[in-house]
């Protein structure tokens, strides 16, 4: 029996999964609505496998990755995204997690993905495996591919819309911190201001309109 904690910040599609993960015979031990509360229930509940959204207000699914293995390096997790990107299935797996599922993915991949990273196993969907190949061999890159991992939360945050001082306490940074890694993310995209920056995550796929 695998023990799962679902993630994800609609209860409906939380419903969904408990629902096909039972009838592969594994158990949801915990449920979080946000990478706040993902990061407070696992040192309590130790999952074998969290299945983590990356698109959730607040700290978001990318640094709640990043918390949960500063916590556990051990802790095997899934990264589920809407995003039709390379820039998040790169910068997911690249901070620790095992697997990375397309939401468009078939229902029955979810249990394939769950039962490969519970035995440690890396997974990645087919058509996100592919794009990342082909993006390799076109040398394509997002304007995101130039940030660093820090910069590029910070850049995500700015993009959705959330102000210095909301990104400050998400991320748990400085509101000074901040106003640097925003003047860098300005200067690495050439863009002006937050609206700018708006439209190049929308014009790139790495957040949804």
């Amino acid at each position: 029996m695998i023990r799962v904690m679902l993630v994800d910040d609609h209860a409906l599609v939380r419903m969904g999964f408990r629902m096909l993960l039972a009838d592969a015979q594994a158990e949801v031990v915990a449920e979080a609505g946000d990478g706040e509360q993902a990061c407070q229930l696992y040192p309590r509940t130790r999952p074998d496998v969290v299945v983590m959204d990356l698109s959730m207000p607040g700290m978001g699914g990318l640094e709640a990755v990043r918390r949960l293995l500063a916590q556990d390096p051990k802790a095997r997790v899934l990264a589920l995204s809407a995003h039709e990107d390379t820039a998040h299935p790169r910068r997911v797996l690249r901070a620790g997690a095992l697997g990375y599922l397309a939401k468009r993915s078939a229902p029955e991949t979810l249990i394939e993905a769950v039962r490969t990273v519970a035995r440690g196993d890396r997974y990645i969907d087919a058509a996100t495996a592919r794009a990342l190949a082909m993006a390799q061999l076109d040398g394509e890159e997002s304007p995101a591919d130039v940030l660093s991992e820090r910069e590029f939360s910070v850049f995500l945050q700015l993009a959705r819309g959330a102000s210095v001082a909301q990104i400050a306490q998400n991320l748990n940074l400085s509101a000074s911190t901040v106003g640097t890694h925003l003047y860098h993310v300005k200067q690495k995209l050439g863009a002006g201001n937050q609206s700018e920056l708006t439209l190049v995550a929308l014009r790139w796929g790495l957040i949804q309109a």
